[in-house]
């Protein structure tokens, strides 16, 4: 019997299977011996594969991750926009997910409205994954679970301490603090806090997110650290500066970061807007591993495939 499994969500996903997922990424990684990148892998597990990439919302590390991880596992890709699909505007989600079952092994979408996904999945009669929504980014969340454990072994039981918007990132560590048995903190404003869904769901795991809103009481003793940009591309001027207010006593600078661990870690998933959310220095400093994190992207995603494959 073929295994179909979508990867939607963190807290949809068995943890045993994250773990597993967790371990094959790492394990791909070595494998690759800093070989060139457009080298494929020894194993060819998507060989005879073809793989939909649909992007809704621009992108350049999902869009560049996913296609080399394709490619490097020898199967082929097909990159289509929101305008070459038009989802939902003519033809219904649910006859586009019928009718690219016909002609791919597998689709990842990345788009604005989680509906979407969902509709996709419930139709489409081939594995799909999120590549992000409005609401959560789980493959983001699965590379810095693997970039974490690279550089400082288990996350079970550490610190992880989120500083700016209550955002889709900070929805899928919400679900990752559940799943992965860490302590999650919010230290941001209340008029950007996370949806009481995702903090719930952590609780419901036996790990309750803690929120502070003083950041420099929230990160003492953290092991991570993690920030995101405060704007998106989409928002107008005026939602730029009332952010830039609320979220500016929230900026991860040298302060703020040596209030943390000695050996603590600094993520930011990037794009990052730098001297805004996060200062050069700490990025690039000796706690970043921004640079690495979005390399795993690569590598997670990859177990991702296989995963979803079965393969």
């Amino acid at each position: 019997m073929t295994v179909m499994n979508s990867f939607l969500d963190i807290h949809k996903t068995d943890p045993e299977a994250l773990r597993g997922m967790i371990a094959n990424a790492r394990a791909m990684k070595d494998a690759r011996g800093g070989r060139p990148k457009g080298e494929p892998d020894d194993e060819q597990p998507l060989k005879g594969r073809m793989v939909a990439l649909i992007f809704e919302k621009p992108s350049t590390r999902t869009r560049i991750s996913f296609d080399v991880g394709v490619r490097q596992m020898g199967g082929q890709t097909m990159v289509l926009s929101g305008a070459d699909m038009q989802l939902g505007h003519g033809e219904t989600i649910a006859d586009t997910a019928r009718v690219l079952s016909r002609y791919v092994d597998l689709i990842m979408i990345r788009t604005f409205e989680e509906q979407t996904l969902l509709e996709m999945a419930d139709y489409a009669d081939v594995p799909v994954i999120n590549g992000l929504t409005n609401r959560t980014h789980p493959c983001q969340i699965m590379a810095d679970v693997m970039t974490y454990e690279e550089h400082r072994g288990p996350i079970a039981g550490k610190k992880v301490v989120w500083s700016g918007d209550g955002n889709n990132v900070f929805a899928s560590f919400a679900h990752a603090a559940g799943q992965f048995g860490f302590d999650l903190t919010f230290t941001g404003p209340e008029t950007l806090d996370p949806e009481k869904a995702w903090l719930e769901f952590a609780a419901s795991k036996g790990h309750p997110v803690t929120i502070d809103r003083n950041p420099e009481r929230a990160v003492d003793g953290a092991d991570l650290v993690v920030t995101d940009t405060w704007v998106s591309m989409h928002d107008p001027q005026s939602a730029r500066e009332r952010r830039h207010n609320q979220l500016r006593p929230y900026q991860v600078n040298d302060h703020l970061m040596g209030l943390a661990k000695p050996d603590a870690l600094f993520m930011h998933c990037l794009p990052a807007h730098r001297d805004d959310e996060a200062t050069s220095s700490v990025m690039d400093g000796p706690h970043s591993v921004i640079f690495d994190e979005a390399e795993n992207r690569l590598h997670a995603q990859k177990a991702v495939m296989r995963w979803c494959l079965g393969v």
